[in-house]
């Protein structure tokens, strides 16, 4: 029995460290663009215009342009970035979403947040945490060492400079320093434009009735009601037909192929609904059209990069006559997808959504849509490898050739530089070069950078069109210790502060007032050129002001000028308005008195008159006064 349980606990463990190692079973998809929008593949050195429907994972890089937006979804979430945004996945996985934002503004809407999940947006000098779902937008302006967040639901926790604060739903706060940071907490501002055109796209969502078919967390499914409709068919359940497609068209036929890591060869079509059809569910011939079965409904599908078998074999090249060349098919309902990346039993049965116990002998299996009309289609192997579209590059399969044709396990072709692109125009806007190595704040350390392609293209030479094995991978990334490292900065120990986050705002203030006084520069001319007044400072500025005024009598000592001033108020205004004619007055009396003793004098200034002059009897008797006082 012992030596049963520890060949049962090997077991156990080997099945747990592949399941480790699966490839995520989600990813980004770049559903919207707008303006001029530059992409990086994770690996890659050259930045490209970035592709619509394309997948994004680990590694990947957007750079938003002036006048630019962007969105992109993954799977319960929706990223919607602003013009003069740098953007990278630092990593993304069944658990983890980890964002590098250098520059620029994001909103994010997440709808659900797994217990065990962990969603993090790294700055130039804070780390943010999403602890719930709701919509939250970060605006980080490195010119001025400065990040706003806020939280128009939801809950999350800043993380920088050694310190660590919660916003609950309706805060903002504005955090400024590096090494060490300040922030205040206010109200949430009004919605700007940006705010307006992420809530009409959060709207466009939230109508969408294909969510009635599939889950939400099924990528893709938004773009679905406007280009097809649904309709029961039987035995398979609810069925979507795509209405915009043009005369013989069959899925996987107008996109082209692009090499994504891990998952290899990997589908991009050119359709504006064209993501969850090829990457979750299976096609089907019905009647006289093609209809998408997108199969069992679960709370998180698992992405797939393509959904087909491959043909190949001698003999199906010589009936086609292009020697070397690459064909596919779509998978029909119910047939297993059998992946040539490392993967798991669980993993296998997870994609296919279904219980699949052995890796299938795909060699001998009668596939429903081989002999379907259009369904299998041949490029030729430069077009294959090099991304381009293969619309006008199709090649025709006789019969014969779909009779002759051998079910492989992958496409058999190796990738080149030019496949990681695919149809991307090359030479695209780049960001500046301080935005590309400008280090941000994380609070997870994320995973190893992406090994250069240029490292790894040798062994995929060598593997005939399968990516490499995760054990072949970090051993490459040790041959080559000098690649650079990730420009994160840990956050360091957060403190959180006494009492609560609101008592933050006047301490802050006092200490360092004139930085919190100002207005976000980046962010009030391209997040908020509408409402450029509604900076929350001012609210707190009456505050401030009322406590230096209010010492100010304790700091006056001298109360003597106040008799002097009572008595100029209390003289007739004639004198008051003579002032010019005192002078004189005031030099006779002194040229006259010139003996001593003047003691009687105010006594034959009453004989004389003195009712005349009034003020001449006071300033004598003063006069003594003042001349004692030094």
């Amino acid at each position: 029995m012992r030596m049963l349980g520890q060949v049962l606990f090997v077991a156990f463990a080997a099945a747990s460290v592949a399941a480790a190692q699966d490839p995520p079973g989600r990813v980004a998809r770049l559903n919207y663009l707008s303006g001029q929008v530059s992409f990086q593949p994770g690996g890659a050195d050259e930045w490209i215009g970035a592709p619509l429907n394309r997948p994004l994972t680990t590694g990947d890089k957007l750079w938003v342009e002036q006048d630019g937006r962007a969105e992109l979804h993954m799977g319960s979430a929706a990223f919607r970035l602003n013009s003069r945004t740098a953007f990278e996945f630092l990593n993304l996985d069944d658990d983890n979403v980890q964002v590098r934002l250098a520059e620029g503004s994001v909103e994010i809407r997440l709808r659900r947040l797994n217990e065990n999940e962990s969603f993090e947006i790294d700055t130039p000098n804070l780390a943010f945490s999403l602890l719930r779902p709701g919509i939250y937008r970060i605006d980080a302006n490195p010119d001025s060492q400065t990040t706003t967040i806020s939280v128009r639901g939801g809950e999350g926790q800043v993380n920088g400079g050694g310190q660590a604060f919660t916003l609950k739903p309706g805060q903002q706060a504005r955090v400024t320093g590096d090494q060490s940071i300040t922030y205040d907490v206010a109200p949430v501002r009004p919605p700007d434009w940006f705010d307006d055109w992420c809530n009409s796209r959060d709207r466009r969502e939230d109508r969408s009735e294909s969510a009635r078919y599939v889950p939400r967390d099924m990528i893709g499914y938004e773009d679905l009601d406007d280009q097809g409709s649904w309709r029961p068919v039987t035995d398979y359940g609810n069925v979507w037909f795509p209405r915009t497609v043009s005369a013989g068209w069959a899925p996987y036929r107008e996109g082209h192929w692009a090499w994504i890591e891990p998952w290899g060869w990997t589908w991009i079509d050119q359709a504006p609904w064209g993501f969850a059809p090829f990457h979750y569910g299976r096609w089907a011939f019905i009647g006289s059209s093609w209809g998408w079965i997108p199969g069992p409904v679960v709370a998180r599908p698992v992405y797939a990069p393509a959904l087909v078998a491959w043909v190949g074999g001698p003999r199906f090249h010589a009936s086609i006559g292009i020697g070397s060349g690459v064909a596919w098919f779509p998978l029909g309902p119910r047939e297993a997808f059998i992946p040539a990346y490392h993967s798991s039993p669980a993993y296998v049965s997870r994609v296919n959504n279904t219980t699949i116990v052995n890796n299938i002998n795909v060699t001998n299996v009668t596939y429903v849509n081989q002999r379907a009309p259009n369904a299998v289609t041949a490029v030729s192997r430069e077009t294959f490898v090099g991304g381009r579209r293969i619309n006008s590059s199709i090649v025709t399969v006789p019969v014969q050739g779909v009779d002759s044709g051998m079910v492989v396990r992958s496409a058999q072709v190796a990738p080149t530089r030019a496949s990681l692109y695919g149809e991307g125009r090359m030479g695209a806007q780049a960001p500046p070069a301080n935005v590309i190595t400008r280090a941000v704040v994380n609070r997870r350390a994320p995973p190893p950078a992406v090994v250069p392609f240029v490292q790894r293209q040798e062994a995929l030479q060598q593997n005939a069109g399968r990516p490499l094995e995760p054990a072949q991978v970090e051993r490459i990334r040790n041959q080559y210790p000098a690649q650079p490292t990730r420009t994160v900065i840990h956050a360091g120990e957060a403190v959180p502060p006494p009492g609560r986050v609101e008592k933050v705002r006047p301490v802050i203030q006092n200490q360092n007032p004139v930085p919190l006084a100002q207005p976000h520069p980046r962010v009030e001319r391209e997040s908020s050129p509408r409402h450029p007044d509604r900076e929350p400072a001012p609210q707190i500025t009456p505050r401030v002001e009322r406590e230096r005024v209010q010492p100010a009598p304790q700091v006056q000592p001298m109360p003597q000028p106040k008799p002097h001033v009572e008595r100029e108020r209390t003289q007739p205004r004639v004198e008051h308005e003579a002032a010019p004619r005192t002078e004189p007055r005031t030099e006779r009396p002194v040229e006259r008195v010139q003996p001593q003793p003047r003691t009687e004098r105010p006594a034959l200034e009453e004989r004389r008159g003195a009712d005349r002059k009034p003020a001449e009897p006071q300033k004598e008797k003063e006069k003594p006064k003042d001349d004692r006082r030094p």
